[in-house]
């Protein structure tokens, strides 16, 4: 194939200037900016402001990007509405959670009990242990006690006489003094968990009579 060596360089060179001005129009397409929205933002003290860009500070205050008619097409929330959102999700796994807890206890209750009266004895036999603690606590009590009031009785009588009183004889009475105290808060608490237990049953036994009567 013959070619024509003085024609050719003429069209290589318009070759290639038709190429590179087609790889600057291509940059340029892609250089050029899109059609920016326009955002609306409100400040700290409530103002509201329009700009082609947002402040760093609009995300405490929330902002919308509005088109050319001025129609708002995307939304940011504010800080506080954020977290309002958060706080919403949390109460509301929350109450799921309470709902998924009740109906869990709902079903052990059923599945446990056939009748009210088995309720009943198992409140009794779970009350039993805390009327042991506390009936030997009273028995333990009164021996203290009765301790106790003679030791203040040979107490007073020293100081009556005008003696002092030996060390002794007052560390045995802040010991009877101190075991008392303490069998006196062992049968209160034992006391509130009895009844505790009684009031926990009580709620199962209403629960169980729900349950069963539907």
């Amino acid at each position: 194939m013959q070619t024509d060596s003085k024609n050719c360089r003429p069209w290589r060179r318009i070759a290639q200037s038709t190429a590179f001005s087609a790889l600057v129009v291509a940059v340029s397409l892609l250089a050029a900016p899109a059609e920016a929205g326009m955002y609306r933002w409100v400040d700290g003290n409530g103002r509201v402001h329009y700009g082609d860009t947002l402040p760093p500070y609009y995300q405490q205050s929330g902002a919308a990007e509005m088109n050319k008619q001025g129609n708002v097409i995307k939304r940011t929330q504010s800080e506080a509405e954020r977290k309002a959102q958060v706080e919403r999700k949390v109460e509301q796994q929350r109450i799921q959670d309470e709902q998924q807890q009740k109906a869990q206890l709902d079903r052990a209750l059923v599945e446990t009990y056939t009748t009210e009266a088995e309720i009943d004895l198992a409140r009794d036999r779970a009350v039993e242990n805390y009327k042991l603690i506390i009936r030997g606590a009273e028995i333990r009590s009164g021996a203290v006690n009765t301790n106790l009031a003679d030791l203040r009785t040979r107490i007073a009588n020293v100081q009556q006489a005008g003696r002092k009183v030996g060390p002794g004889l007052q560390e045995q009475f802040d010991q009877a003094a101190r075991e008392s105290e303490e069998l006196k808060r062992i049968i209160q608490k034992n006391q509130d968990a009895m009844a505790q237990v009684r009031e926990k049953y009580a709620a199962d036994k209403a629960r169980f009579r729900e349950l069963t009567a539907k």
